[in-house]
């Protein structure tokens, strides 16, 4: 993913279920409730990568230089947050379009051109700063990945790491914003992808709108912070793969308990939600990765010295 999509509609707590009054008299009277309900290895990136951020100290390692896009869209934005109500207490519908109106609600349509348009206009400079430890992650598809899907696909900056590491692969890219379509197809044509082999689709990754066991790879770059569900989201991850396919994740995740950075980011973990599409600060996406069912898991630790607020990250392989 990049680093942001879209500033989040502010989630308020959903109104009363609504209730249906029968009167068969004004001295009997019943009121009936309505209730809704509703649920291999990776190698290792730290040898022979570019070294775009510097360490003062030889015990933090080799660092990869991340920068979570939602976090830096948040530092620009300015416009109006267009409020929704939401019931992330009910359980998910199994239709992709249901999934997406009740959990990405639609906004106007100015308002996600103006996201998309931040996005593409900010993120250069960032994915030129990881490409190298993209392009080491991506190696992983070549000879493996016929079929790839890519949730929060974005402005489309992964795609170019297709044609080189899986020629001849056709790519599905789904994505909330629905304004985010012309910028990845312009991304697909320019990495060399015919149009044949990219389809750009309106969606959401708790309700991905392939078949069961269809999808060689799964690819997401920093989409499990902002998801309503992350636990539903990697299971559909699991479902769409086939038996040995791989899913590509960079997350940033949260500081370690009893550090300032923890404290800060659960102080403005709210603020950041609302103006950063629903990022959280706090995610402990990193675990739920790793407890999530896949058959193997490798997941790396990083501190990202150029991102403070979401300098922790979790990147890695995991199989099914």
């Amino acid at each position: 993913m990049a680093m942001f999509h879209g500033i989040s509609s502010l989630c308020l707590p959903p109104p009363p279920s609504p209730t249906q009054i029968t009167s068969t008299s004004l001295a009997n009277s019943r009121i009936k409730s309505n209730l809704n309900p509703t649920s291999q290895s990776i190698q290792n990136l730290h040898a022979n990568s570019p070294s775009s951020c510097s360490s003062s100290s030889s015990s933090r390692g080799n660092e990869v230089c991340l920068c979570g896009r939602r976090p830096f869209l948040a530092t620009i934005s300015t416009a109006l947050i267009p409020i929704h109500h939401c019931n992330a207490s009910d359980s998910i519908s199994d239709d992709p379009m249901a999934v997406l109106n009740r959990v990405h609600p639609p906004r106007p349509d100015w308002y996600e051109e103006f996201y998309a348009a931040a996005i593409d206009a900010s993120m250069k400079s960032y994915e030129d700063e990881i490409a190298g430890y993209k392009s080491k992650l991506f190696e992983n598809l070549t000879g493996k990945a016929a079929k790839i899907l890519e949730i929060g696909i974005g402005t489309g900056p992964n795609l170019k790491y297709y044609g080189n590491a899986a020629s001849g692969a056709s790519v599905v890219g789904i994505d909330p914003n629905r304004k985010m379509e012309k910028y990845a197809q312009a991304a697909a044509e320019a990495s060399g992808l015919p149009p044949s082999k990219f389809k750009f689709i309106h969606a959401v990754a708790e309700a991905l709108p392939v078949g069961d066991a269809s999808m060689d790879a799964v690819v997401g770059t920093l989409v499990l912070c902002s998801v309503k569900d992350v636990n539903k989201a990697l299971q559909e991850v699991k479902r769409v793969l086939k038996p040995g396919g791989l899913y590509i994740f960079v997350e940033h995740v949260t500081a370690k308990d009893g550090t300032i950075l923890k404290v800060m980011q659960r102080a403005l973990d709210p603020l950041q939600q609302v103006v950063a599409d629903g990022c959280h600060l706090s995610r402990e996406t990193g675990d739920s990765i790793s407890a999530a069912g896949f058959s193997s898991t490798d997941i790396k630790n990083v501190s990202v010295s150029s991102a403070s607020l979401i300098s922790p990250h979790a990147y890695g392989i995991a199989y099914k």
